[in-house]
């Protein structure tokens, strides 16, 4: 039988002495292994895999789910959109997590009985578990933009799943010619990478600098009446492409009446905009499948514990990266990766003889401006009355000298290299 830990012992004690029925624990029994099944390969499904086929040895049965056989990260991939890096570059393998005894399955997940314990694929097959880890990323509300629909993705792609979207933004981009405009509708937030639409524009605008295309312009309608690093990017564009990025806010354009893919129209309350490229980014939710398995609150997304990770919904569920709701913590790829390393260790503790260490969180985004002009932001986190709050954070500022910006980009570029091996485990 597997080994009972001392967080289990205490709660079938204190149980046996309220003299209440036993709660049924079905962590595996006849000599086999406790089971984590991970749904989602990303920063934090991989990074998860990663830590416990590293950390538990062969202690654990680890099965990681994922519907693709490659996966491209969404961080980095506006550098491929600039130009700067190959898509090859940011697209990535599971086998040398496979090689350290995790099972990778290529599958979609559709179900997850939580009394049973088991997850369900669309191919019929379902898959036991102890501890869950849900790690779905981010799903798009389509018709939060009035007028766009799902079917429209492939005439205003929306590129915010890393992939064949990724590519088909890069081949209109480079299709344009001088004098056309690109129109660009950010989404609302809460969503993924706060700062990445403005560093998308920033790399579109390096492609038709480096072109020499002295007449396109590139329209943002925001639905926000601010956004991250604002200051930060309105310094660069004016310092690096001027008088060809426009950034006009709810205020000024009064909101988004409809969008026709087909003719590139985007109409608001101030004016109708054309576009050559139109790129529209929805509103977004948690991946369907926490939805599906009753993981979410009103907001969309997972309500999760502070200290752990660990779903308020569910004591043997974990959710982790975009999905989940991690209070002042945005939605990257390092926090992601940051929330698998407290979860990993939390279900160590449950299923092994690991330490239970307090939770500790952080985050750094960086975005490039232009080439050798780099800012970031992050913080530290800790848990405080039930959320992950920030505890020290820290900023680029406006002035900064040219050595300080290209200092950013080398430790970024460091930075992913990095996090890609400890995600992948190559």
């Amino acid at each position: 039988m597997a080994k009972l830990t001392r967080r289990q012992f205490t709660l079938l004690g204190a149980t046996a002495l309220a003299n209440v029925a036993l709660p049924s624990f079905s962590f595996a029994q006849n000599g086999e292994k406790p089971k984590v099944v991970i749904i989602g390969g990303g920063a934090g499904g991989g990074t998860i895999a990663h830590q416990l086929a590293r950390d538990a040895g062969d202690a654990l049965e680890i099965t990681l789910i994922d519907q693709d056989e490659e996966y491209t990260t969404c961080f980095f991939s506006n550098l491929y959109i600039g130009g700067l890096r190959s898509f090859e570059s940011i697209t990535h393998n599971w086998d040398a997590l496979t090689r350290l005894g995790v099972k990778k399955v290529t599958g979609t997940a559709t179900g997850i009985d939580k009394t049973a314990r088991t997850v369900q694929l669309a191919d019929g097959s379902t898959h036991a578990y102890d501890m869950l880890v849900v790690a779905p990323g981010i799903d798009l509300i389509y018709d939060s933009v009035p007028g766009y629909t799902e079917a429209d993705v492939e005439i205003a792609p929306h590129a915010w799943k890393a992939g064949p979207q990724t590519k088909l933004l890069k081949e209109k981009l480079d299709a344009l010619k001088d004098g056309d405009q690109i129109v660009m509708v950010p989404p609302p937030n809460p969503y993924r990478c706060p700062p990445g639409p403005y560093e998308r524009v920033s790399m579109m605008a390096h492609v038709l600098k480096e072109k020499g295309f002295t007449e396109a312009k590139i329209i943002i309608l925001d639905p926000k009446p601010k956004f991250s690093k604002q200051g930060l990017f309105s310094e660069g564009w004016e310092k690096e492409y001027p008088g060809m990025i426009e950034w006009i806010g709810p205020d000024i354009h009064g909101g988004i009446k409809n969008v026709d893919a087909k003719a590139g129209t985007v109409e608001t309350d101030f004016d109708t905009f054309q576009g050559a490229l139109l790129n529209i980014v929805p509103a977004q939710k948690a991946g369907e499948i926490a939805s599906a398995a009753g993981l979410t609150d009103d907001s969309g997304y997972c309500p999760i514990d502070a200290e752990s990770m660990r779903s308020t919904m569910d004591e043997n569920i974990f959710v982790i990266g975009d999905a989940s709701i991690a209070g002042d913590m945005p939605k990257s790829g390092f926090s992601a990766n940051s929330q698998a390393k407290v979860a990993a260790n939390a279900i160590l503790a449950d299923l092994t003889d690991a330490r239970k260490f307090p939770a500790r969180y952080a985050n750094t985004c960086w975005s490039l401006i232009a080439t050798q002009n780099d800012v970031k932001v992050g913080a530290q986190y800790e848990p405080n009355d039930g959320k992950i709050t920030s505890t020290a954070s820290f900023i680029s500022q406006t002035g900064e000298e040219p050595a300080i910006r290209a200092a950013n980009y080398e430790e970024s570029v460091a930075w992913y290299e990095a996090i890609t091996k400890d995600i992948f485990g190559t």
